[in-house]
């Protein structure tokens, strides 16, 4: 039973950094400045565009190595409360038909709130690194 736990964590820890990373990559691609000026319409300071993108391709790495994954899924929470309060829930679950809905967000916050509480060792860097400490 222990092994199906092991495993399912690692499976949502490789697919919620992979994720992130691709968000954050997808930021920087498109140009992190039409980001941070999208971030000014919405009255979120234009700079934060920048540390979300950041934790999202920083965090998104270390959470694939199963480095940090407990403070890393805090960090990922946090992004996804904020998407889903200032953005996404005006527009409901599943969307308005011109943007989609928080049912995304809100599941990387389940899988965060998850790896936050639960971590993840199997196969983690961190686990190699530092033996007796949970990642």
């Amino acid at each position: 039973m222990k092994k199906n736990y092991e495993l399912g964590s690692l499976v949502l820890r490789v697919v919620l950094g992979v994720s992130f990373l691709i968000h954050g990559l997808i930021k920087f691609n498109d140009g992190i400045a039409n980001t941070a000026g999208w971030f000014d319409s919405i009255g979120i300071p234009g700079f934060m565009a920048y540390v979300v993108a950041l934790i999202e391709v920083v965090g998104g790495i270390a959470m694939i190595l199963g480095i940090g994954t407990r403070i890393v899924a805090a960090l990922f929470a946090v992004v996804m409360l904020g998407a889903i309060f200032t953005v996404k829930l005006s527009v409901g679950f599943a969307g308005n038909g011109q943007m989609a809905g928080y049912e995304l967000d809100l599941a990387f916050l389940a899988m965060s709130v998850y790896l936050l509480l639960n971590g993840s060792d199997k196969l983690s860097l961190q686990a190699v690194l530092k033996p007796n400490q949970q990642s």
